[in-house]
């Protein structure tokens, strides 16, 4: 089999975080040989790659109620008048350039290198043909602020009840989940129980990750420092009863002070790193616990139907032969040292290929069960891939339901993989305990679609 080129994405990435993130350069090294090993079980095509599995931006994401708290924090944060879409996610990023220009969904689910990329086939789930409507949910802002450089914000639409469904739900989940720090005002509080229950339960799964700032806006009135813990406090104690028992608390004033903001802003490319990791460990683990079992099951099913058709007809030919026996006597033959062999094995001449093409048969069927499976457990792996890579010759004719490639000697590999990973973990817990990152510079400081290397 002919090796795996590397992703031109990928090179991106080793070039871009070779110079000052040798921790990162390394993950997308592990991402390679992750590569290699999907490509030759077939889970992935030549020019793919797993490292699009999440955002290597960092990402803060919004989360507010229905005032304009949220709207006019960011606005003076940044330091510009925005106009967004109240209604869409909206993910601002940084351009040099003095005008802000809106693009439409669509350039975020095309582009691998930003957040929500085919998120049109999540939201087909869920709601069937509003993928089709993308732009109606996302648009894509350029700002010029300094406080967005080498940084991405993502800014939630309003809750609102009449706007709310099944696809404003599967979004702001994503959100959160591929979100390094999220602001989380207040007022989202104030809303209806029913309304923010799937968002708040989002938040509790998520609180363990440090990832929660909650806003408390009294942006209008002086607040001395005591009042302000007071205040925090206050919610603290109401957030506790609703599950969350984590993250940072704080209060908004007149004062416009932003430097706690400002301090956990420039510590999510720590925070973006140890997101990145994560999900390349849990994209080495899911060959095994998820991968190789939903195509073991399919290769399970998929075996017992065609025994079971085989044996039909083996049925059905072996009432023929006593019909025969009963109006003609053919016993003699079948015991016969000559002609009872030679019967056999025309059985076995028929019975071969036949059994071969009920086994494709059967197989069509579940390849489009596999790729319902893939869509439903959000995989960007081809499971119908390895499952078609599994229908060898022998493998038809054989009780094998093993899919190819789940040996020892994969797992060996996988599990070296895992050990590198946990290793950069623990580079990385070195490295900030030493001392800072160093200035992260990114070859996304302008957002451009003609990236001539990767076109």
């Amino acid at each position: 089999m002919a090796d795996k080129t590397v992703s031109k994405h990928l090179s991106n990435l080793e070039r871009q975080f070779a110079a000052n993130d040798p921790v990162l350069q390394k993950t997308a090294k592990i991402f390679q040989d992750l590569d290699e090993i999907e490509f030759e079980l077939g889970l992935i095509d030549n020019d793919e790659t797993t490292a699009r599995k999440t955002s290597w931006w960092p990402i803060v994401s919004t989360l507010g109620g229905y005032s304009p708290a949220k709207s006019d924090f960011v606005n003076r944060y940044l330091g510009v008048q925005l106009h967004t879409a109240r209604h869409k996610f909206t993910v601002l990023q940084y351009t040099p350039q003095t005008n802000t220009a809106t693009l439409p969904g669509t350039a975020l689910d095309a582009d691998h290198r930003l957040p929500f990329y085919q998120i049109s086939r999540q939201i087909d789930l869920v709601a069937n043909g509003e993928g089709s409507k993308l732009n109606g949910y996302l648009e894509l802002v350029t700002v010029n602020s300094g406080k967005l450089k080498n940084k991405l914000l993502i800014d939630t639409p309003v809750l609102n009840p009449a706007a709310e469904n099944p696809v404003s739900g599967l979004l702001r989940k994503y959100v959160i989940g591929i979100s390094d720090l999220v602001l989380v005002f207040n007022d989202l509080f104030e809303a209806d129980a029913d309304l923010i229950k799937d968002t708040l339960a989002e938040i509790v799964a998520h609180q363990d990750a440090n990832k929660f700032i909650f806003v408390i806006d009294h942006s209008e009135i002086m607040i001395d420092a005591l009042k302000s813990q007071e205040i925090a406090a206050s919610w603290q104690r109401r957030l506790a009863e609703l599950g969350i028992h984590t993250g940072q608390f704080i209060v908004l004033s007149q004062s416009g002070d932003t430097s706690l903001f400002d301090q956990r802003f420039n510590n999510i490319y720590n925070d973006r790193s140890y997101r990145i990791l994560g999900t390349l460990e849990n994209s080495i683990r899911a060959i095994d616990d998820t991968i190789f079992s939903e195509v073991e099951e399919a290769l399970t099913t998929w075996k017992d139907r065609c025994n079971a058709s085989t044996l039909i007809v083996l049925g059905f030919i072996v009432m023929l032969m006593l019909f025969a026996e009963i109006a003609v006597g053919i016993l003699e033959l079948l015991i016969d040292p000559i002609i009872g062999p030679a019967i056999l094995a025309t059985l076995i001449a028929l019975l071969t290929p036949l059994h071969i093409i009920v086994s494709r048969v059967h197989a069509k069927f579940l390849i489009k069960h596999l790729h319902k499976r893939q869509k439903q457990l959000n995989l960007s792996e081809d499971l119908a891939g390895l499952f078609e890579k599994s229908l060898s010759f022998w493998r038809i004719l054989m009780p094998i339901t093993d899919p190819v490639g789940k040996n020892k000697k994969n797992r060996k590999k996988l599990n070296g993989l895992i050990e590198q990973t946990k290793d950069l973990v623990q580079a990385l817990n070195d490295q900030f305990s030493h001392g800072q990152q160093p200035e992260y510079r990114s070859q996304y400081d302008a957002y451009s679609y003609a990236d001539s290397e990767e076109n």
